[in-house]
């Protein structure tokens, strides 16, 4: 099995640099590619790319801008393995990660699988909060987790593979985002392939975002989700609603405080409890657990938001998604 790695690239020079500096240090002893597409980028990586050409087994190629779906599309059309492996470019790969991916593949051969994510110890408070508030078990990734059994998981596309046959078989991901990952995932799943979650296959990914940037990422999120909805309505399911049941129930218990009824908001309070306690304990400061506070809030807020809006439109109004939310789509160029 020969893997190719599939990186797109918009405006982050820095963060390939990383990204490639820890695939050098990989204990994977077979050979390997990797495929950096620029996607139509203003501060270009290739004088980066081109410091690791002794390194690794590396091609770099421009094209126009049209999305990350699009551009692993063109990489994975370019690449010369059997197998694609597709990372974000605020990705670091620990070094164990390809020796795992064979091992799980050998056990279990699955046309598409997905991995985990985690935050290292260099990262930053804020981003730590933020991997907090997207992987716990008390949030929407929790939720989402729960949802999704092992041997059916929906690969998230910062850390995901799918096999050549797979991909040319499917053509690969759609021109939404976010939201591109799900949909190839049930693109997948009915053209009859399976996918599975590899827990060991983990990267460190280093969201290199502040709080607006965050908001307006998983309010996208939220958006995306009843576009989805629309389009395979039999995986729909009652937990993709609970960010928008969270905030619409926040609000109603805080107007009840108002009236001196206190008993729904004083759950919201238990709630806020654990996240903080959890959130210090798993990263040994009260800093990062107040700012995990904050990233939760923004997370459900947003995504709640995002969700309910386009609910309104996508399902109750019946809109068409590129009209109603054209800044979820681009055009596909590859």
């Amino acid at each position: 099995m020969y893997f190719s790695i599939i990186i797109p690239v918009y405006n982050r020079p820095d963060e390939i640099n990383e990204l490639l500096e820890s695939l050098v240090i990989s204990d994977y002893y077979k050979k390997f590619e990797v495929v950096i597409i620029e996607d139509g980028s203003t501060i270009i990586c290739k004088e980066e790319v081109d410091k690791f050409k002794s390194k690794l087994n590396i091609s770099y190629y421009f094209k126009q801008n049209s999305g990350p779906g699009d551009s692993r599309n063109y990489g994975m059309k370019l690449a010369k393995g059997d197998y694609f492996i597709i990372f974000d470019s605020d990705c670091i790969i620990p070094k164990q990660y390809l020796s795992e991916v064979e091992t799980e593949l050998n056990r279990n051969y699955v046309d598409c699988y997905g991995g985990s994510d985690a935050a290292l110890e260099s990262f930053s408070d804020i981003q730590k909060a933020i991997n907090f508030a997207m992987t716990s078990f008390l949030t929407t990734g929790g939720i989402r987790g729960s949802s999704e059994k092992i041997n059916k998981f929906q690969p998230r596309s910062f850390n995901m593979g799918i096999s050549k046959k797979a991909f040319e078989t499917s053509h690969g991901f759609g021109n939404i985002h976010p939201g591109e990952d799900p949909d190839l995932t049930i693109r997948l799943w009915k053209l009859g392939y399976e996918t599975r979650l590899f827990k060991d296959a983990f990267v460190y990914h280093k969201r290199r975002i502040d709080w607006d940037k965050f908001s307006t990422q998983v309010t996208k999120f939220g958006k995306a989700r009843p576009i989805l909805n629309s389009w395979y309505p039999e995986y729909s399911k009652l937990t993709f609603f609970f960010p928008t049941f969270f905030i619409l129930g926040f609000c109603i218990s805080s107007f009840l405080f108002l009236f001196g009824i206190q008993f729904p908001i004083f759950f919201y309070g238990v709630y806020y409890l654990m996240l903080f306690f959890l959130a210090c304990i798993q990263n040994k400061s009260l800093k990062i657990g107040f700012l995990s506070l904050i990233a939760v809030n923004t997370q459900f807020f947003g995504y709640g938001r995002g969700f309910l809006k386009s609910y309104l439109k996508i399902i109750v109004l019946k809109q068409k998604p590129q009209e109603a939310f054209p800044e979820l789509f681009f055009k596909a160029k590859s």
